[in-house]
């Protein structure tokens, strides 16, 4: 079967309607898709990163600001990370039709995990740490919504800069400094159509969706020219009053136009980094795979990452990674609660409409040959619990089990949106 008709499956599957012997409608909005409930929220949230640290982020933000559309929200950063960054959202330039949001990062000091192998055959702790320094980060996104936000066409562009300053092993001690290193420059343009045949935009509970992107990155410095091609596609069934059974396939593809620097030593030259001068010879060999994955990159791009916040969520964040990555994953979403209470816990403060407890399944695969898309799946599942409000926010809390352990994820959104 190939990849690609699964997302028509999956429109059959969320609407029966299509077949000649029903007619077509579909689902009506539950509610207004324009929602101005006030609300606010700001919580501290420790971290804990191998090999940097720990400390304190304070993160808040405020959604349907005066009773309109705009949110914003803040991250500050102390400890072994440092920096700060900063979004709003929903910055109506026509009302209800054109949508605005813009938001930057800057970042003194951050640490990278980089498994010592592209594709799914690393293991658990083949990994080095890549500390960078002045990451900096800017981008907006413009979105033309029509009919109550069921088709919305969207362009963005976003800029990032970092320097290589350090390796550290995977016990966080320092393999190599990295000398005179240069700031690394690149950029991203996308654009990309949505579809949104269900009966809420925030919160479906039955439906169809479908959104098609492609990510275009020119040549910067040593790097490759590319365009990223992704599709995620969701049927939302209803199960029930309160809950929803959700299926979800992504799948990602880079595209390559021009390869970046593939000579070895030029490779080397450009990172300023010598392998040869670590002692140890397993950090030598982890040296030398980030120059591999430097190649890999430059010479097949890299598409969409598996694990984390949104994808195989028993892995940590890009825990895969290749250029070409496909996802399938199952959600049931039982509400316990369908309700509208406001609540007011002094640095936190909404309506909620629903408490949800989830069960999910998820399995996904990563290359950097399309035909060996297939020959390694990974698996997640695991067990979730939400708050969802009425000013727009989902307050997620994900444990996921999978072959390499539980892993806890806490955001703010669904799963797959991301």
């Amino acid at each position: 079967m190939k990849f690609y008709i699964i997302p028509f499956l999956l429109f059959s599957l969320g609407f029966p309607a299509l077949s000649p012997a029903y007619d077509f409608k579909l689902p009506e909005r539950r509610k207004s898709q324009y929602e101005t409930t006030e609300g606010y929220a700001i919580f501290p949230f420790p971290y804990s990163l191998p090999g940097v640290g720990s400390g304190i982020s304070l993160v808040g933000g405020a959604t349907n600001i005066n009773e309109g559309y705009s949110d914003v929200y803040g991250l500050l950063l102390s400890g072994g990370v440092t920096g700060v960054a900063a979004a709003i959202d929903d910055l109506h330039i026509i009302n209800q039709k054109l949508i605005l949001e813009i938001g930057g990062s800057a970042i003194s000091k951050a640490t990278i995990t980089n498994y010592g192998q592209r594709g799914m055959r690393s293991n658990k702790n083949d990994f080095n740490l890549i500390e960078i320094s002045d990451t900096n980060s800017i981008g907006g996104r413009l979105t033309a919504t029509y009919f109550q936000r069921r088709i919305e066409f969207y362009s963005a562009y976003y800029y990032f800069q970092s320097r290589l300053e350090r390796i550290r092993n995977s016990d966080g001690e320092i393999v190599l400094e990295v000398d005179n290193p240069e700031t690394e420059k690149a950029d991203q343009k996308i654009l990309g159509i949505r579809f949104d045949l269900t009966d809420d935009y925030q919160d479906p509970h039955k439906g169809f969706r479908l959104d098609i992107s492609g990510w275009y990155t020119p040549t910067k410095d040593s790097g490759p020219e590319y365009l990223l091609l992704d599709l995620n596609a969701s049927v939302y069934i209803p199960i029930n009053k309160r809950s929803t059974w959700v299926f979800n396939y992504f799948h990602s593809d880079a595209f390559v136009f021009t390869k970046g620097e593939t000579q070895r030593e030029k490779v080397i030259e450009q990172l300023g980094i010598d392998c040869d001068a670590i002692n140890s010879a397993d950090d030598q060999d982890l040296c030398n795979q980030l120059i591999d994955n430097t190649i890999a990159e430059n010479t097949f791009g890299t598409a969409s990452s598996l694990g984390g916040f949104s994808r195989l969520r028993s892995y940590p964040q890009g825990r895969y990674w290749g250029a070409h990555s496909r996802f399938f994953g199952t959600e049931f979403r039982w509400n316990i609660t369908d309700e509208l209470t406001p609540f007011n816990l002094y640095l936190i403060k909404d309506v909620r409409t629903a408490i949800q407890i989830a069960f999910f399944f998820e399995t996904g695969t990563i290359a950097d040959v399309r035909s060996d898309i297939g020959r390694d799946f990974r698996k997640s599942c695991g067990i979730g619990f939400r708050i969802v409000t009425a000013s727009g926010s989902v307050f997620r809390g994900d444990f996921g089990y999978g072959d390499e352990g539980f892993q806890p994820n806490i955001f703010i959104g669904y799963p797959w949106e991301i």
